[in-house]
């Protein structure tokens, strides 16, 4: 007997306001696997305020967001993603031998105005503008980028960096970075296969809280 696959369809698109819910959902569940709950305190309204403010800058020249959304049915070919002219959505598909159980499919239902209740979220990637002066052109930040348990180790991890990096080269940046986890050998591996240099000899420097405002204060 031949062996039957499923077929998943994917689309990634620009973040709207809508999708405020589920990108809160899904940084809460990064948080979960990073073993940083203790610091996690954003809510819907700081990341509405934040992200998508009254008067937003042109997308890509500060914080964007990609959802990868997951559907058992093509999505149109005429897709908006919410209708911003300034990203195509890109359409892709993948092939499962076993069709996902994913049991946070209705907190996870996709908001976008031009698709059916049955696209789900399955993950994000959040990045910014960044310079790099030793080569005086500009690149992107890549801070979080995450795909649902449910549907890992299928793909769309590497569907997210690619739509993150074809943008890059489309605006003619030089490079995209993001730091990982010593702990995450997966995920280390992952980006080695992408082709990423895991660069051990930088170490990751923070102020934040009130080290932060003490250091505004020159108090340290």
């Amino acid at each position: 007997m031949g062996s039957t696959t499923t077929t998943l369809f994917t689309r990634i698109r620009l973040a709207t306001a809508a999708d405020v819910p589920q990108i809160h959902g899904l940084i809460y569940q990064m948080a979960v696997y990073e073993r940083f709950t203790h610091m996690f305190q954003a809510t819907t309204a700081d990341l509405t305020a934040t992200l998508f403010p009254p008067d937003p800058p042109k997308p890509f020249t500060s914080v964007a967001v990609f959802m990868l959304e997951l559907s058992p049915t093509p999505f149109p070919a005429a897709a908006g993603g919410g209708g911003n002219p300034h990203f195509t959505p890109v359409l892709d598909s993948i092939q499962l031998h076993l069709p996902v159980d994913d049991p946070e499919k209705e907190k996870f239902r996709s908001n976008a105005a031009d698709v059916g209740d049955d696209v789900i979220v399955g993950g994000f990637v959040l990045f910014f503008p960044k310079y790099a002066s030793f080569l005086a052109k500009p690149g992107f930040y890549i801070e979080d980028i995450f795909v649902r348990e449910c549907y890992r180790a299928k793909g769309l991890g590497k569907m997210l960096l690619q739509a993150v990096a074809a943008q890059a080269v489309a605006m003619g940046y030089e490079r995209v970075e993001w730091v990982v986890l010593d702990w995450n050998v997966k995920a280390i591996a992952f980006y080695e296969r992408m082709g990423a240099k895991v660069m051990s000899e930088w170490r990751k420097c923070r102020l934040s809280g009130e080290e932060l405002r003490a250091c505004a204060r020159a108090e340290l």
